[in-house]
């Protein structure tokens, strides 16, 4: 008699196996800024990969500070490759063949090891899956492209720009305060205009720049994006030659390496007289220019008259409570011996717009003292809970928007370019491209400053956090100071306020404001 008896199915063995997804990213330098988008494409494809639910997360290999143009160099390529040898890897997913390679023989070379593996790769920014390829003609093609991909679209840039600055029909998209951009053209604002000529008149009259940022300041006016005028926003205005109506072109230019750098005669420079209507003379723009050149030769600055020397410890880092000008170092003479104080600029200028006066600068590093030693004293129940409040402080979501900011101006570039070739083919009639390619550059820049506020806040909180370790160990491995160190100061203190002579405010690099009182 036949007996038949049921196995069960293994549910098990039924249950759909997830694909194991890892992420490469790179970056090509160690810079601060670098290193927060390399953290944001990090932080993109984790919340990518674990929001798939056909997929389980292994892992995101990176490399910082290198060019990529060697996979040897590579530990984080290296790594990844190590991985799906080992099996642990289904597919790998990364942004571009130039985040992967820029070595069209290194690529080819990665993709079929990865794929004999059985390991698939998808390159978003290409579209690429090598699961579903056919051949590796697209490919290599691509990657071909990718190896001088940054030289070309730098080039092709480069060629529309210059040709633009030669025939002086290049389009100023931002232009500075006291102009606006309408049609292409740079039209004066009046109501700005004639602050321009006060700013020029006041600095002929033998005002600082600090002295002209704060009356303006007091009066209610505000700068071009809305805030408040800076001494260094007052230089910018008196240096910039459009305010003759002439305009300088190709003052700064970007290396072989994409670093910028100010224009001191590597590339020609095009000068286009006449280009918009002036807002002030040729003749008083020259000599205000002189006016700033004696002040810096004064304080002995050289030419490059708007960088002051910090012979001292204090120097620059001491700014007033009342009007926000910056304390400078004197000596005062007494019938029983000198001293060293330090007196706001505003004040020395105009008591009667500063009534601020002068502190000792012993009395100033006795305060330091003070400050220092309760922090040694007390680190333990100061310092280090504001430590872990820093670092409890999730910037994911920061680096996700990061993301996307970088998405959008990649979208930017590629439209750009694709105006860039039409033109240089003959294909785009000249107003239509200004127009469309000057759109395209508003659009960026706002787009630029807004993920710059974003990596700023990013950046100033881990150096925040750097600089608050670092306090920690000096004061927890310190006995308390009896002398003064400019080397210690300037390793912990960011500035300091003088609220009163009887008062200031040490702020620390690690976003601390204490308090203090000044004796004698």
């Amino acid at each position: 008699m036949k007996r038949i008896t049921k196995i069960e199915e293994n549910k098990a063995l039924s249950v759909k196996k997830k694909t194991r997804v890892a992420a490469y990213c790179r970056v090509s330098t160690a810079s601060d800024e670098q290193l927060i988008s390399l953290d944001t494409q990090k932080a993109h494809y984790e919340d990518y990969i674990k929001s798939n639910v056909d997929w389980d997360y292994a892992g995101i290999f990176y490399d910082e500070g290198i060019t990529g143009t060697k996979k040897e160099c590579r530990d984080g390529l290296n790594s990844l490759i190590d991985s799906c040898e080992k099996g642990l890897v289904d597919l790998v997913i990364t942004k571009s063949i130039s985040r992967f390679s820029r070595n069209t023989t290194d690529c080819l070379e990665l993709v079929r090891k990865l794929i004999g593996l059985k390991v698939t790769v998808i390159f978003e920014k290409e579209n690429i899956n090598t699961e579903s390829m056919e051949s590796e003609l697209m490919l290599s093609i691509l990657s071909s492209l990718a190896e001088s991909e940054s030289v070309s679209i730098s080039e092709n840039s480069k060629w529309s720009i210059q040709k633009r600055f030669q025939n002086g029909t290049y389009i100023i998209s931002y232009p500075p305060y006291g102009y606006e951009n309408v049609g292409g053209e740079m039209i004066v604002v009046p109501e700005q205009a004639e602050i321009v000529k006060k700013i020029f008149e006041y600095t002929l009259a033998g005002k600082s720049t600090h002295a002209i940022a704060k009356e303006l300041n007091d009066c209610g006016v505000t700068s071009k994006k809305g805030g408040k005028w800076t001494p260094g926003a007052i230089n910018a205005i008196i240096r910039n030659e459009k305010f003759t109506g002439d305009v300088i072109f190709q003052k700064t230019y970007t290396d072989s390496q994409f670093s910028r750098h100010t224009n001191d005669g590597e590339l020609n420079q095009y000068l286009c007289e006449n280009h918009h209507e002036p807002i002030v003379s040729h003749e008083i723009f020259d000599k205000a220019n002189e006016v700033l050149n004696q002040r810096g030769r004064e304080k002995g600055n050289g030419e490059r008259t708007e960088r002051y020397q910090n012979r001292y410890g204090f120097s620059g880092r001491i700014k007033c409570g009342e009007c926000g000008g910056v304390f400078k170092r004197r000596i005062h003479y007494k019938p029983s011996g000198s001293y060293i104080a330090w007196c706001c600029t505003q004040h020395i200028e105009d008591r009667n717009s500063c009534s601020m006066k002068y502190i000792t600068d012993d009395g100033i590093k006795a305060a330091f003292l003070t400050m220092m030693n309760k922090l040694i004293f007390a680190h333990q129940r100061v310092l280090k809970p504001l430590l872990h409040s820093l670092q409890g402080f999730d910037d994911k979501d920061r680096l996700l928007q990061i993301q996307e900011y970088e998405t959008k101006l990649e979208k930017n570039m590629e439209q750009r370019q694709v105006l860039t070739s039409l033109m240089a083919s003959g294909l785009l009639e000249p107003a239509l491209f200004s127009k469309e390619n000057n759109a395209l550059i508003l659009e960026e820049k706002h787009l630029q400053e807004e993920k710059k506020q974003m990596i700023n806040s990013v950046s100033g909180d881990r150096t925040k956090i750097e600089a608050l370790e670092t306090l920690i160990k000096f004061a927890s491995g310190s006995e308390m100071l009896t002398e003064y160190s400019d080397e210690i100061f300037l390793s912990y203190v960011e500035g300091i306020t003088v609220l009163s002579r009887k008062e200031i405010v040490f702020e620390l690099k690690c976003g601390l404001k204490l308090k203090e009182r000044l004796v004698g």
